[in-house]
């Protein structure tokens, strides 16, 4: 049986490698700094639990984080329930943030493309569409980065093949890069 403490040190171990991946965190959170500050928006997409994660990060951003301010502009892919199934039901579920990206960004706006595996299908082709239209992508993912990483101008490759750890590895960056953007904009 799996014991709290071991999934705990098997947490903790995977965060202190994280700190590795630091100037690869702080280099993605500029980007989204710049993306905000030349009028454009961020958009996010993921799956399953990643896909919680997008709603999450752009609510931080839209709402507040930790500072009342002026809203910034992110959108997840994610919510939107009759596009899902619409455009799952009648073209597929591999272009469904693909059709969104091409309905609603623009040049100067980002793509933080969340994956844990870097493999999965309808990120990458967020990420081929985001490419395409000259954004900036940020992949966000684990193990060994997968596919996703040729397609990203930015990368965070979290040093874990555990789903789990991973996710929790994403969502402290996530709340990062909020935690930053909100200072940046909120002059502190």
């Amino acid at each position: 049986m799996r014991t709290f403490i071991a999934e705990l040190e098997q947490h903790q171990a995977m965060m202190t490698r994280l700190a590795a991946c630091h100037e690869d965190i702080t280099a993605a959170g500029d980007v989204l700094i710049k993306t905000l500050q030349h009028g454009g928006k961020i958009l996010l997409c993921g799956n399953g639990g990643s896909a919680a994660d997008c709603q999450h990060i752009a609510a931080e951003l839209v709402v507040r984080y930790e500072k009342d301010r002026s809203a910034l502009a992110a959108l997840a892919l994610t919510t939107d329930s009759s596009i899902l199934t619409a455009h799952s039901n009648d073209v597929g579920f591999e272009s469904v943030f693909s059709r969104q990206v091409e309905a609603l960004a623009n040049p100067q706006d980002c793509l933080i493309a969340i994956s844990t595996s870097g493999k999965s299908p309808n990120i990458l082709k967020a990420a081929e569409v985001a490419q395409r239209k000259g954004m900036a992508v940020i992949a966000l993912t684990g193990g060994n980065g997968g596919q996703l990483l040729a397609l990203a101008s930015a990368a965070v490759v979290v040093p874990s093949d555990v789903t789990a750890r991973i996710q929790e590895a994403h969502i402290l960056i996530g709340h990062w890069w909020c935690g930053a953007i909100e200072s940046h904009f909120a002059g502190a």
